[in-house]
């Protein structure tokens, strides 16, 4: 009985037809040849993951710096942390600075929209100093917020020279 039902399900598997012989006698398939000569290849390059001093930073108070660039007042807050970082307080001084530099940027493009003659060439840069100063600020902020150390580029070379840490960072 067990041999009657293998050899129904052998059947069953059979498809009817087949394979006549094929022409010719069967070859082994060529060995793989080597790839073609070519140069050593130089290593790639190493990558190297640069560590901020954000890291070292609790991540409140890397949020806190952050926010500073959108809401300036928060820079303050942060300058008043008496255990405040050289990171903390580099970033917090260039969010102040980067705020009211582009304050002042807008007063003194204003300024100069209003005279008649050369007010026509301030007019079109107008509308963009809010757009420019909003999309600069989310990605200052979220450099800060990911423990870059940010530099704005005119304030943070301003706020290097008067932070009595920066100098001995840079050596």
């Amino acid at each position: 009985m067990l041999a009657a039902k293998i050899e129904s399900a052998r059947q069953a598997n059979m498809i009817n037809g087949g394979v006549g012989p094929s022409q010719g006698a069967w070859q082994a398939p060529p060995p793989p040849q080597p790839p073609p000569y070519q140069q050593a290849q130089a290593a790639p390059p190493r990558v190297t993951v640069q560590t901020g001093t954000g890291l070292a930073v609790r991540p409140e108070t890397r949020a806190l710096v952050a926010l500073s660039y959108p809401f300036w007042p928060l820079a303050l807050l942060a300058l008043l942390d008496s255990k405040g970082s050289y990171f903390v307080r580099r970033q917090a001084w260039q969010a102040l600075g980067f705020n009211f530099g582009m304050w002042g940027f807008g007063a003194v493009l204003g300024g100069i929209a209003s005279l008649p003659i050369l007010g026509a060439s301030a007019w079109p840069l107008l509308p963009f100093i809010v757009p420019v100063w909003i999309v600069a600020s989310i990605v200052y902020g979220f450099r800060v917020w990911n423990g870059e150390d940010v530099n704005v580029p005119i304030v943070g070379d301003w706020v290097d020279a008067r932070l009595p840490e920066s100098r001995q960072a840079v050596q």
